[in-house]
């Protein structure tokens, strides 16, 4: 059961009208990395979870991301105010009206004109949002992980839209939900640290052949050594014979198939197999040779219209993709397939 309380979490105060800056707030708004997408991976984790203290710790933190959400949706409400009057009633004249929706590097004509100044579930570049943005496994040594970098993300972006504005009571508010994503952040790693063991995620062991070797696979200048690839955790391998067919088997692709599968195979290999003995004159090339000698496809056409091709210089294409001086679409061959094997083992 949820049951709202109209006061905000947190009080939001706006110096003045900045349309330019609402629109950079829907990115927490509708965003991938937004407070609806957050609020909808903790919900839906808390739902299926079923240890107690995880499953009340989601419920927990989803339902504040809720009042995440409404605190940013007031900003950009606030933030659209005078937007949202002056396209309502058309108090401005045309120009003036575009101009100011567009102006100065302002890129909110979307919301205004598009949603009327109000708060659309989009991110800043007017992309709705979608479910998409919720990554659950229903693993909790996976999502628990996922979670952590989802708050740190967040906390990046918050950082970022601080940085773009001079309103004091804006910038206090989105430090106000930049700070709880630490705090989330640090309820998520205890959670996690709380389940051991923790790592790899997941049931399944992995498998001690692969599971401390590092692959040098770009290798030249710029290569650095560090502890993600050095040191007695990690051997690594440079050689290039080393780093293929690390099983030990052919490294190649291979399926038992039935004998009636192999036999269908052949016969589309043969159908569809490419003569690399051929020379076969293009479109591309036909018109490049017009344009040289200056002159133009029709041109040509009536010019050759009369004279035999010849298939030392392409010929014209015919079904087959290949030349032929003569009217006859018999092959030299008589018609006979020539012997292939498509699979060879």
């Amino acid at each position: 059961m949820f049951a709202h309380t109209k006061r905000l979490q947190y009080t939001v105060r706006v110096a003045g009208p900045n349309p330019g800056l609402a629109n950079l707030m829907l990115e927490q708004f509708g965003g991938p990395q937004g407070e609806l997408a957050a609020a909808m991976r903790y919900f839906t984790q808390a739902v299926s979870e079923d240890d107690p203290g995880r499953k009340d710790m989601l419920f927990d933190i989803a339902t504040e991301e809720l009042s995440h959400l409404e605190i940013i949706g007031h900003i950009v409400a606030m933030l659209n105010k005078g937007a949202k009057g002056r396209l309502a009633e058309s108090v401005d004249s045309e120009a003036d009206t575009y101009k100011a929706i567009t102006g100065a590097g302002n890129d909110s004509h979307l919301t205004q004109v598009l949603y009327g100044g109000g708060t659309p579930l989009v991110n800043s570049a007017g992309v709705p949002w979608t479910a998409a943005y919720v990554d659950s496994i229903t693993e909790p040594t996976a999502d628990l992980r996922s979670n952590i970098a989802a708050e740190a993300r967040a906390k990046i972006v918050y950082e970022r839209l601080i940085g773009l504005t001079d309103d004091a009571g804006v910038k206090e508010a989105l430090g106000f939900l930049m700070t709880r994503e630490v705090a989330h952040q640090k309820s998520f790693e205890k959670a996690l640290y709380a389940i051991e063991p923790n790592f790899p995620p997941g049931k399944m062991p992995a498998d001690p052949r692969f599971a401390s070797v590092y692959y040098n696979m770009s290798q030249g200048p710029g290569e650095m050594r560090g502890p993600w690839n050095q040191g007695a955790d990690w051997d690594f391998v440079s050689d290039r014979e080393q780093q293929q067919a690390v099983d030990g088997g052919s490294g190649d692709a291979e399926v038992a198939l039935p004998a009636g599968d192999i036999d269908i195979l052949e016969q589309m290999a043969r159908r569809t197999a490419s003569d690399p003995m051929s020379s076969p004159r293009t479109g591309a090339e036909l018109g490049m040779s017009m344009q040289s000698a200056g002159g133009t496809m029709a041109a040509s056409s009536r010019q050759t219209a009369n004279q035999p091709s010849s298939a030392s210089r392409g010929g014209p294409l015919d079904d087959t993709g290949s030349g032929s001086s003569s009217s006859s679409s018999k092959p030299a061959d008589g018609g006979k397939d020539k012997p292939t094997r498509a699979m060879k083992k």
